[in-house]
């Protein structure tokens, strides 16, 4: 995993604390919580463009696809879960907004995992 989404997976660790510490008190997300949430979106963005250069080099073994899809689909998993939290203005949808943040880290994971069958 390069820098960028280590610093990310760290960054979604102290939003998840955030995130725990709402739940608990029963408080809805604010400000804070929606800037955190959109400087992990930019860093999504920056994942996407260095995940796309490092397709147009030498990618032999790597399903291109599957990686692109990953890297696209990492993108809609912020806006949706914070779009639904909007809608569902309990614990619940701080919890939502919780679970998403805990996959971005994985789908980290996974492009690092399908980017290690290059030859």
């Amino acid at each position: 995993m390069g820098p960028l989404q280590i610093g990310l997976s760290i960054l979604c660790g102290v939003v998840v604390l955030q995130l725990a510490v709402l739940i608990v008190r029963d408080l809805r997300p604010g400000r804070v919580t929606y800037v955190l949430l959109g400087l992990l979106e930019l860093g999504l963005v920056g994942v996407l463009v260095l995940g796309l250069r490092r397709v147009f080099g030498d990618h032999e073994g790597v399903s291109v696809a599957t990686y692109v899809a990953y890297l696209v689909g990492a993108l809609f998993i912020l806006p949706l879960a914070t779009g639904w939290a909007w809608a569902e203005r309990s614990r619940n949808g701080t919890a939502v907004l919780l679970v998403a943040v805990l996959v971005i880290p994985v789908l980290f994971l996974r492009l690092h995992d399908i980017w290690a069958t290059h030859v």
